[in-house]
């Protein structure tokens, strides 16, 4: 039976279930056998045996236990004596999806106005490894000739959004993105480390950062990070081919658009309740030191 690759997973096993007759079912994928012991923990408890994971998804002992040990190395479940439960990084992850989609829906009014008022395309991004992810477009069919998606990737290093969050983010970041490569995506890409760093600290000072078109000929960029007193933790960027000739009158309103998405989502008092005194090193918006995960980063940050 051929299935569609962007079928859910609960759907395709579904219809492996059922069949066709007179067709033959073809085997379950790893991938899908890892799904099925997963959703066991769904429909059990928050703990079963090996016994009772076989039992409810129906895999093959051998399979099941090779599958959960595997698991269990992911951090994707934990074992405690005989018994398996969901683990820290099964955590993280609907940790993550709910912290984007409430930054998503706190800003969304704020991107229309944006996009309202300036005419050109908008952007909600947030950092993951050293890409940019968009949750968010909002523009026009005018906006066609930007390469960009809501689930899409670019490097940050060469998008305003990218630079924005990490000249307010994580020293050890911004390093380990310079490890990995400053490749020339276009004629004006920054591919040196050092002109790299200075342009990060003219982000600092200015609050905004741009793209000259440095990921994608003919796009301009202008991007502010969405923060309090401390890291960013996403940007708001305004994009389009003529962006570069506004520069003084979009920057501004990117600048205020990301302070009227932190307000709504934590009102304007927020950027005061400081757990550092006035002075340190967070407060004057340098890089802070790395979080080992995050779980670690929801803990200690100001989304809580």
């Amino acid at each position: 039976m051929t299935t569609h690759a962007a079928e859910p997973v609960q759907d395709v096993l579904a219809a492996r279930a059922a069949g066709h007759a007179g067709a033959a079912v073809p085997p379950l994928s790893l991938l899908e056998k890892a799904a099925k012991v997963l959703s066991a923990f769904q429909s059990g408890g928050p703990r079963l045996t090996l016994t009772e994971v076989v039992q409810r998804s129906g895999i093959r002992r051998s399979s099941a236990h090779r599958i959960l040990d595997q698991l269990v190395q992911l951090r994707w479940l934990e074992r405690e004596g005989r018994d398996y439960r969901l683990g820290m990084g099964m955590l993280e992850l609907g940790a993550m999806a709910s912290h984007h989609n409430r930054l998503r829906r706190a800003a969304l009014p704020h991107l229309h106005a944006l996009h309202e008022a300036t005419g050109h395309l908008v952007h909600l991004t947030v950092l993951d490894g050293s890409e940019v992810v968009y949750l968010e477009r909002i523009g026009g069919s005018d906006d066609s000739g930007v390469p960009s998606r809501t689930g899409g990737r670019q490097p940050a290093y060469c998008t305003a959004s990218g630079k924005a969050i990490l000249a307010f983010g994580d020293a050890a970041v911004v390093e380990d993105v310079i490890r990995g490569g400053l490749r020339p995506r276009t004629p004006r890409t920054i591919t040196r480390p050092d002109p790299f760093r200075a342009e990060l600290a003219l982000v600092r000072e200015r609050g905004v950062a741009f793209d000259q078109e440095e990921g994608f000929r003919g796009v301009f960029c202008v991007a502010a990070p969405l923060r309090g007193a401390g890291r960013a933790v996403a940007a708001i960027s305004v994009c389009g081919h003529g962006v570069h000739r506004e520069r003084e009158r979009i920057a501004p309103a990117v600048r205020g658009c990301a302070r009227a998405v932190w307000q709504s989502m934590f009102g304007p008092g927020r950027r005061t309740e400081r757990r550092e005194p006035v002075g340190t090193a967070a407060a004057a918006g340098v890089p802070q030191p790395s979080m080992d995960n995050m779980m670690t980063w929801l803990r200690f940050s100001e989304w809580m």
